[in-house]
């Protein structure tokens, strides 16, 4: 009798180990797909995370009107867990192109799947409450909980995102919930009620989890298609990102978390201007930093010169550089840039390096992307920009993806503004780029006497730019914001800023 109550003691606890496990996976799963879809990544993360817990509190309430067959009840919920848990990745992506709700529904999943995982620890508890001492009891469910959630918390980003992705992640767990149902109706039959309904129950629902796994990728690739709209030839999803490329006639466009990167048809426009006139304005070029740019398009406009020796590269996502300097489609588009002997690349994020680093480089060239989120946002705060001024030299030269004056006024303004009280010397310019529009720059040197327009060295073989600096420099009223706030690291006005005029479009 003893051994049975302790089988029957351990196969609960673990299964509130699982139960914490999958949970946390559901929410993570849920707080990246709203990531790569709707972007802004801590907004969506908070919104999730405070949805989840509120969710989990009602459930929890809800547990204690569960008085009869709680075990029955308990396994029941195990896999409806599983099922909707498991399925939210494949719901969300399909439906994301085709609702005007979608929030809602992404919320709703949240919501519905908290709520169950609220209801299954207390309902676990009052299962063993007579069996167990309650100190006992209270112990170690939390325990068996929180190792769960660490275990979930780990995984996530280090192995199931990079080798499953987003989508099998999230049907996998769902698999592994209902595994535990299907074992807790064997091991437990006689503990049961109508335990073979159960069961039935429980093989169909890891049945249907186990088919649609696999066809995920081609459910993934369906639901893909129809939101590019385009012919998907490369996708691959990263701790940071989803990359996805796209083909249409003469045309390849790479997408980040649903937002377009570049083009080829024109891709040389933006990177021709981020690139040049820095170049031909340097004093000396030899060593050249580049912040972001993973793509190695604007290394491959910096090996024009021959003066440059060295250029080191930091861009955080390793599987974004690791892609662009061995697939061989995009390294025609860098002409092998990243490989070139004088480049060497750092996988690091770029606010921690440069506050690190120690050598001082005559251009810097800084290619991120746009501050839509937090963590964006603190790439172009007065802080990080003093941590730049500390690797410059007195003639050092900077130049500054700094998104569109004519989309976003005040995100480009407040981003010049910001470099201008770090820098003595800042200047802003544009271009037109036709698959994104007018996009803009800032140009910015310790130097006073620099104008920027002073021409020491020119590339051959260029596409777009004609080294006439004035021709760009000049803002019609359309494109002018004033009366900015400086985007600090502890306001982040600039991500508010974006937010609120891309937000519009």
């Amino acid at each position: 009798m003893a051994k049975n109550f302790l089988k029957f003691e351990y196969l609960l606890l673990f299964a509130v180990f699982v139960i914490a496990t999958c949970g946390l996976i559901y929410e993570l799963v849920a707080g990246t797909l709203a990531s790569y879809l709707l972007g802004d990544s801590v907004k969506q993360f908070s919104f999730i995370i405070g949805v989840y817990l509120f969710s989990m509190g009602i459930g929890s309430y809800f547990a204690k009107f569960v008085k009869k067959n709680q075990l029955n009840t308990f396994v029941e919920i195990e896999i409806l867990v599983g099922v909707i848990g498991g399925l939210s990745s494949v719901i969300l992506f399909i439906l994301f192109d085709k609702v005007d709700y979608f929030q809602f529904i992404l919320y709703l999943l949240v919501f519905i799947t908290g709520c169950l995982v609220g209801l299954e620890i207390p309902l676990l508890m009052n299962i063993l409450k007579e069996k167990v001492e309650f100190s006992d009891l209270v112990s170690n469910v939390f325990t068996f909980d929180y190792i769960g959630a660490l275990l979930a918390s780990v995984l996530f980003p280090l192995v199931l995102v990079p080798q499953l992705g987003v989508m099998k992640t999230s049907l996998f767990f769902g698999m592994i919930n209902v595994s535990v149902a299907i074992a807790l109706c064997f091991l437990l039959s006689k503990e049961l009620r109508r335990p073979a309904l159960l069961k039935f129950k429980a093989i169909l629902a890891f049945s249907i989890l186990l088919f649609v796994f696999f066809f995920s990728d081609k459910i993934l690739s369906y639901s893909e298609q129809k939101l590019y709209g385009e012919n998907i030839i490369f996708t691959k999803a990263t701790p940071y990102q989803r990359i996805v490329l796209t083909h249409t006639k003469n045309d390849y466009k790479l997408y980040l978390n649903n937002n377009l990167q570049f083009s080829s048809a024109d891709e040389y426009r933006y990177h021709e201007a981020l690139v040049h006139p820095v170049m031909a304005n340097a004093k000396s070029i030899e060593n050249v930093l580049v912040l972001g740019g993973g793509d190695g398009l604007a290394v491959r406009e910096i090996l024009k010169y021959k003066e440059v020796k060295k250029i080191t590269l930091v861009d955080l996502d390793e599987g974004m550089t690791t892609l662009f300097a061995t697939n061989t489609i995009l390294k025609k588009f860098n002409e092998n840039s990243l490989n070139n002997p004088k480049v060497k690349v750092f996988n690091r994020d770029a606010f921690l390096w440069t506050k690190e680093e120690k050598n001082k480089f005559d251009v810097i060239i800084i290619d991120f992307p746009d501050p839509s989120n937090y963590s964006l946002g603190k790439l172009y705060s007065l802080n990080f920009y003093k941590s730049l001024q500390n690797i410059t030299k007195s003639e050092t030269v900077i130049v500054i993806q700094t998104t569109s004056p004519y989309f976003a006024p005040k995100s480009f303004w407040c981003i010049n503004n910001t470099v201008k009280e770090v820098f003595p010397n800042a200047d802003a310019y544009h271009v037109y780029v036709p698959s994104f529009g007018e996009w803009g720059f800032s140009i910015a040197s310790n130097d006073l006497k620099n104008d920027f327009s002073q021409i020491k060295r020119k590339a051959t073989n260029l596409r777009y730019y004609d080294y006439q600096y004035k021709k760009l420099n000049f803002f019609p009223k359309d494109m002018i914001a004033n009366d900015l706030e400086i985007n600090r690291l502890d306001n982040q006005i600039l991500v508010r800023y974006f937010d609120e005029e891309w937000g519009k479009l």
